[in-house]
């Protein structure tokens, strides 16, 4: 039997249109000795059923698993994950030796919420962001194990930074299946070194495959910079694009020892290519070359309502910083990553970045998250990528 939860009366209408998170103060009442990550269910102020997930304490209180009366257990898991790999699967996602790094399990997107499994080749690696997630961790390993037997090799499980810090929760990193996976994966026929073991996130930035390819077809014969390169992405992929020659720039030695070995690995001996360990805006402020592309891709800004103001202003004070330095008909991939920001505040941020640098600007694309990090209808904060490709006059 699991403990209840009650909701104050009128607080029930964003469970009804299946948004999956349930914030403290909608909360009503409680049993008692309800504890962190505990499976509970959800009714109204009058007793009807809502739905059923994991608790937490803090803001969002109830992760919500299903909206159907339905134990939450390793057939729910099972059936979940294989919904998203069967989806993988359509998208084109899983063909052997042109692409073995993927999103199988994003989060909300595809009704897990707080669990991210991304691939890189036979290797799963597991990030929980709630304690309900952790103590799943085994049994989501288990399954992963049932539904590819003859693709995985390894699981790793990457939580130390991702779960609140909670007494009695020791969210330890480790393989789970497995032990020292080779690192090298394919992205679109491209090879990288992954770092899930240290790197950000699970070790690689899946969600910007698309977007690089699309850089891939602006970079031939130019000049192109990559800001917070981190392991080098859009750099191979502006390489691959004959690019005329590609600096790299990270405040991070490690993230620019992995981009060069990242580039060593696809173009040997490769020339065209320059790193630099080096802070974003002093860079920016005396670049040594007159660059035709430019891409800013920051980490979060803002990761909660709170901070919104100032990353705000810390886009427009970076991305005025890039405009006023390049060329006439240069091109900006510029982006944020920070869930709290909308696209229209974003975009409100560039566009004053463009009049504090006194460029005209125009729109090229629109960007976002690719299809394997799906934004459920009834969760929009799950599209959290933004970005923007400008042509700067």
């Amino acid at each position: 039997m699991y403990k209840k939860i009650f909701l104050h009366r009128g607080k029930d209408a964003s469970v009804r249109r299946y948004h999956p998170w349930i914030f403290s103060g909608a909360i009503s009442r409680m049993d008692k000795g309800i504890d962190e990550g505990d499976n509970v269910e959800v009714y109204d102020a009058e007793g009807e059923f809502l739905a059923v997930g994991h608790y937490q304490r803090g803001s969002i209180a109830v992760r919500i698993l299903s909206f159907e009366h339905v134990p939450l257990d390793g057939a729910l898991l099972s059936q979940k994950i294989g919904r998203a790999l069967a989806m993988r699967r359509e998208l084109g996602l899983m063909r052997d030796g042109e692409n073995t790094i993927f999103r199988l399990v994003h989060g909300e997107g595809d009704g897990l919420p707080a669990l991210i499994i991304d691939m890189y080749g036979p290797t799963a690696v597991i990030q929980a962001h709630s304690v309900g997630m952790h103590r799943w961790r085994h049994e989501i390993a288990q399954v992963l194990m049932e539904l590819m037997p003859d693709r995985l090799a390894s699981i790793y499980y990457k939580s130390d930074q991702t779960l609140p810090v909670r007494e009695g929760v020791e969210p330890e990193s480790g393989y789970l299946l497995g032990s020292d996976a080779d690192d090298v994966a394919m992205e679109n026929g491209l090879a990288f070194h992954i770092d899930w073991l240290k790197g950000q996130k699970t070790g690689f930035f899946i969600d910007q495959r698309d977007n690089r390819r699309l850089l891939e077809q602006y970079a031939h014969g130019r000049k192109v910079l990559n800001m917070f390169c981190y392991t080098g992405g859009f750099s191979v992929y502006a390489l691959r694009g004959d690019a005329r020659l590609v600096h790299s720039v990270d405040s991070s030695a490690r993230a620019i020892a992995t981009t060069d070995a990242n580039v060593a690995l696809n173009f040997p001996d490769c020339t065209r290519h320059r790193s630099y360990v080096s802070d974003a805006f002093r860079f920016l402020g005396h670049m040594p070359e007159d660059y035709d592309v430019v891409i800013l891709d920051p980490p979060a800004f803002a990761k909660h309502r709170d901070a919104i103001h100032n990353a705000m202003k810390g886009y427009a004070r970076l991305n005025a910083a890039a405009m006023s330095q390049m060329k006439s008909g240069g091109i900006l991939f510029t982006f944020s990553c920070s869930q709290a920001i909308t696209a229209d505040q974003f975009r409100t941020a560039v566009f004053t970045a463009a009049a504090r640098a006194h460029r005209f600007v125009k729109v090229l694309h629109q960007l976002h998250q690719p299809a394997d990090h799906p934004v459920s209808i009834y969760h929009p904060e799950g599209e959290y990528l933004k970005g923007l490709v400008l042509y700067v006059e």
